[in-house]
């Protein structure tokens, strides 16, 4: 496949999506190799970044979404009457700073760092799909682990974690590892047959 051919092809599969579509996807789809997939996707993304189109094609970890440009929003706004999505309050903002840097995190290494209850926070953060359920910490209690989404990238305008400006990360210290290895067992409830 030609490149205008495959960008052409890219572009409408992007915009049908209205969603990120993995790199893997699109090579498996257009039957070439993913290294093409990219060249063709960013070329694109270039010549509409260059021409001031009203779309952008972004690139997110390890997929592409065709978007609107930022500097239709207030047109896009106007039109479709939409309202602005609710700011984060700085209690939001330092939640999800600490997922975004540690994560995978539980709630209880967020609270730890800011040092106050952070139930709310992360409450607000996964209704606004800034984080995610990421499975449970194999650990007595089973917490919950949250990672950052798609949806994170997109807001703050990354394509990747790699992006985040570097930071003095917390030091939380060693584990405690009981001396008694079968301290670390977690019991099963007993079946009651009835």
């Amino acid at each position: 496949m030609e490149q205008i051919d495959l960008q052409r092809a890219i572009e409408a599969v992007l915009f049908a999506a209205g969603e990120p579509v993995d790199i893997a996807r699109l090579s498996m789809t257009f039957e070439v190799d993913e290294a093409d997939v990219i060249a063709a996707a960013d070329a694109l993304a270039d010549e509409f970044a260059f021409n001031r189109r009203g779309v952008r094609i972004l690139r997110l970890d390890k997929g592409y979404q065709m978007v609107s440009s930022g500097e239709m929003a207030d047109y896009i706004t106007k039109a479709l009457e939409t309202r602005k999505p609710p700011k984060l309050s700085s209690s939001q903002l330092e939640a999800l700073t600490i997922i975004a840097y540690y994560q995978p995190a539980t709630k209880a290494m967020v609270e730890q760092i800011r040092g106050v209850d952070s139930s709310y926070s992360i409450s607000a953060l996964l209704n606004k799909s800034l984080i995610e359920d990421a499975g449970r910490l194999n650990v007595p209690g089973r917490p919950i682990l949250y990672w950052t989404t798609p949806d994170f990238l997109r807001t703050f305008g990354l394509s990747s974690l790699e992006e985040l400006p570097e930071i003095d990360k917390v030091d939380l210290g060693e584990p405690v590892i009981p001396e008694d290895p079968d301290q670390m067992k977690i019991e099963e409830p007993a079946n009651a047959e009835g």
